[in-house]
């Protein structure tokens, strides 16, 4: 999770859970230990941290797989924005499918953050003139899910401070970004973002009159992207709703701790460090970033 290094201490938030995925909220810094590159770290502070402001960057999947979903994304992001932002939290919302498109910037107002989600609709870059008998070629032409992220990173949540994070509602399908889910990734890292998948797959769309037509968008990318910021990946299902996801992403920004520590490396050089949270408690799993870039403040990404 978000990681600060324009500063000596480096700031990791960090949520704990039970072994039945319960958030286990009254831990110590007793109660764990810090290790950057394999070395330990002395501790400088740790709290529970639920009121550092809160940037949240909404994408939404609009490529051709998500056309029936869409109308069920505006409902539930409309309440999770109600429910969740405070007054000194912020939003902003892209769509993504053949391009991706701005559609609210960073806004505490939540009429204004409705009015962009009634702004999210299909672009899916078909031409839809001439039907082709090429198997695959009515898939969607483009979901630049990468180039989305890449895009919330660099151009939005690079300038914010406290917690940032990015809600990526999409099937996990990607064809058509000029840049890797690598490069997306590493462009959150350096912005200490966190990235949330709601994986959500519209079954209708793979399985049409009871044929496969391949995939069912891709879970695995949007673990790795999620599991290296610290994120998680929700799956909505038919017992488990896009609004009971958003309902448990809130609770999650709830249960968080901030560990503080200033790093035995002091060097700014541009490289990867590795950071490892261990807790005492093997029962217990710990969910935060894998590590962080030390970059100089004021760097491009």
């Amino acid at each position: 999770m978000p990681i600060k290094v324009d500063v000596d201490v480096v700031s990791v938030l960090a949520s704990v859970r039970d072994k039945h995925g319960a958030f286990i909220k009254n831990l110590t810094k007793d109660d764990l230990q810090i290790y950057e590159d394999g070395k330990l770290q002395t501790i400088k502070y740790f709290s529970r941290e639920t009121d550092l402001p809160l940037t949240i960057g909404m994408l939404v999947d609009v490529s051709a797989s998500q056309q029936n979903l869409i109308e069920i994304e505006k409902s539930a992001a409309s309440q999770f924005f109600t429910q969740v932002l405070k007054k000194k939290d912020q939003a902003f919302i892209i769509s993504f499918g053949a391009e991706s498109e701005l559609l609210q910037d960073l806004t505490n107002s939540a009429r204004l953050l409705q009015r962009g989600l009634d702004g999210l609709k299909l672009n899916s870059g078909f031409s839809g003139i001439h039907p082709s008998t090429i198997p695959g070629a009515d898939r969607p032409h483009g979901t630049v899910l990468f180039d989305a992220v890449y895009l919330a990173a660099s151009d939005r949540l690079v300038h914010e401070v406290g917690r940032k994070v990015m809600v990526l509602v999409t099937d996990g399908g990607d064809q058509g970004s000029k840049l890797t889910w690598q490069k997306a990734t590493e462009a959150a890292q350096k912005t200490d973002s966190v990235i949330y998948s709601v994986y959500y797959v519209d079954p209708g769309f793979y399985y049409r009159g009871g044929f496969s037509m391949g995939g069912a968008g891709d879970k695995g990318v949007l673990k790795k992207m999620s599991d290296e910021t610290g994120g998680h990946v929700y799956e909505v299902d038919r017992k488990h709703t896009l609004s009971n996801v958003f309902d448990e992403l809130q609770q999650e920004m709830r249960s968080q701790y901030a560990i503080g520590y200033t790093p035995s490396n002091t060097n700014k050089d541009g490289s990867y460090r590795k950071v490892e949270i261990k807790l005492k408690d093997k029962d217990l799993k710990v969910q935060a970033r894998k590590g962080y870039y030390a970059v100089k403040p004021g760097s491009e990404i």
